[in-house]
């Protein structure tokens, strides 16, 4: 925008005034070419356990308008680069997939922030090789996305594609949503989960008509976890002495016990273990066991009860391990 300058030189006075609206007019122009750098995108998860699409409410990333030379910085001189974002960090977590007709928790690594985000994926994707090789499936539909993951007070809302509820009787359509609900309440941040289909809730579930007119947690799905659910080591796990072990467990008065089996199949170590609760109300066991194995390599760590009846063992659980010495 252009100043018209009058022919006479006016008084002394009258400069200051002019030469403060030519530069007010110079930054107002500045700045619409520059755009709106504090515009604000749709809102966003900043609980550290959502990303992508999650709609969770938080502050969300600025759009910066075109470069601006001397925007940020002295007249003439080269813009002031953005900060860079924060360094991603690997952490490491627990998909859930089954053994047999229960769940069964399998490591992954993944990235902050969206880590349950991340989990999610990585549990859609399914067992790999090793894990298939030692029988552990997936009730879930090939080809079913995460469309988003919102937490709030507690409960994660989780929309998938409609993929999620193809086929499959009872059995299976429970053994997905457990898949699921196991897996996002690894997370101290989340308890229970609702469900969203392709954007829209879910309240009847398959054509089953599987109630979820209310959020689920893993109390819900009880009868398709074992009665002895080890949470640490995970399956695949290079372990050494002493081995700390931890889970849950929902035995008769709370006992349970954990056998350590060497790759000569000989026992490295078996032990009593009482949980902080059992006889119908599931509690957690965190215990730190040493052994002695004759040989590294293959092992597998059991957990089992002995039956009160006949002092049979009933295993519960199996988790394939790689031992060292």
């Amino acid at each position: 925008m252009s100043v018209t300058r009058p022919t006479a030189c006016p008084p002394r006075r009258t400069r200051r005034p002019l030469l403060l609206a030519t530069a007010t007019v110079l930054v107002a122009s500045l700045a619409t070419a520059c755009g709106d750098s504090t515009a604000s995108t749709s809102s966003g998860s900043t609980d550290g356990v959502t990303g992508g699409t999650s709609g969770n409410a938080g502050t969300a990333p600025r759009r910066s308008g075109p470069a601006c030379p001397g925007a940020t910085g002295t007249p003439g001189g080269p813009a002031t680069p953005a900060p860079p974002e924060a360094a991603q960090r690997r952490v490491r977590t627990s998909v859930y997939f089954l053994h047999g007709e229960q769940v069964s928790p399998a490591p992954r690594t993944v990235s902050t922030p969206a880590t349950a985000a991340g989990s999610l994926r990585a549990l859609l994707a399914g067992p790999d090789r090793y894990e298939r090789d030692h029988g552990r499936t997936t009730s879930i539909p090939a080809g079913t996305r995460l469309r988003s993951i919102a937490v709030r007070g507690h409960v994660a809302t989780i929309d998938l594609s409609g993929r999620y509820d193809d086929g499959g009787g009872t059995l299976s359509m429970r053994a997905r949503l457990a898949q699921v609900v196991f897996t996002a309440t690894r997370f101290p941040t989340i308890r229970k989960v609702s469900f969203e289909l392709d954007g829209e809730p879910v309240t009847a579930f398959g054509g089953e008509g599987i109630v979820l007119d209310h959020p689920v947690g893993r109390a819900d799905f009880e009868d398709l976890a074992p009665l002895i659910l080890v949470e640490s080591p995970l399956i695949g796990d290079t372990v050494r002495t002493p081995l700390r072990i931890r889970g849950s467990a929902n035995t008769f008065e709370a006992t349970l016990r954990l056998k350590l089996t060497d790759a000569a199949k000989r026992t490295a170590a078996d032990v009593l273990v009482t949980a902080t609760s059992g006889t119908g109300t599931r509690g957690t066991f965190d215990v730190t066991v040493p052994y002695k194995a004759t040989r590294s390599g293959a092992g597998k760590l059991t957990a089992y009860w002995n039956s009160p009846k006949d002092g049979r063992p009933v295993i519960e659980d199996t988790v394939p391990l790689r031992i060292q010495r």
